[in-house]
C-alpha cells in the first residue's frame, strides 16, 4: 500500500528541522571526525574511521530520504469546511466496548506517534475513523477479531501561521 502524502504544517517543519541539522551539522562534523580518524594512518583497522564512514553512509541516506520524501509530500494547511466529520487532522475520541476512552490526531504516516496520540491516516483505524461523526459507531479488524468504538469527540487545532 503507498503511504499517503499528506502531512501537517507541523510534521512538515519537523522533517525539514531534521534535514537541515543532519546537513548542516552533523554530516560537517562526523566528515571532520573521519577526516582526523583518516590522518592517523593505517584505515583498515582504525575503527574510529570504520565507524564514521558508516555514520556518513547512515545520514546521506536519510538525508536523501528526506529530501525525496519533502518534495512529494502535501501540507495540509486548512480545515475541513465540515468539522462535525473526522477528517485528516482531527482530534478523535473514541470510546471501546469496556468504555475506556483514547484520543488520537490522524497525521500523516511520517509523523505517527502512539506515544502522543499521533495515528497514522494510513492505520485500519484511521481508515474506519475517517467520514464519521460523533455517537457513530465504527468497526476496525484487529489481531484478536473485531473491535468497536464509538466516537464521543471531534476536534480540530485552529491553524496558526508559523
Amino acid at each position: 500500500m503507498a503511504r499517503t502524502r499528506y502531512i501537517t504544517a507541523r510534521g512538515e517543519r519537523a522533517l525539514r528541522d531534521e534535514l537541515h541539522h543532519l546537513w548542516k551539522e552533523k554530516r560537517p562534523e562526523v566528515t571532520q571526525s573521519v577526516r582526523e580518524a583518516a590522518a592517523q594512518g593505517d584505515r583498515s583497522e582504525n575503527a574510529e574511521y570504520i565507524y564514521g564512514k558508516k555514520q556518513l553512509r547512515e545520514i546521506d541516506r536519510r538525508v536523501r530520504f528526506l529530501s525525496k520524501r519533502l518534495d512529494e509530500l502535501t501540507v495540509v494547511d486548512r480545515l475541513p469546511d465540515d468539522r462535525n466529520k473526522v477528517f485528516f487532522g482531527a482530534w478523535v475520541t473514541i470510546e471501546n466496548e469496556e468504555g475506556t476512552e483514547s484520543i488520537y490526531r490522524l497525521v500523516g504516516p511520517d509523523e505517527f506517534d502512539l506515544s502522543r496520540g499521533y495515528l497514522s491516516i494510513d492505520s485500519p483505524m484511521a481508515r474506519a475513523l475517517l467520514g464519521k461523526r460523533v455517537d457513530d459507531e465504527v468497526g476496525v479488524r484487529t489481531p484478536d477479531g473485531w473491535s468497536h468504538v464509538v466516537i464521543t469527540d471531534i476536534r480540530y487545532e485552529p491553524l496558526t501561521p508559523d
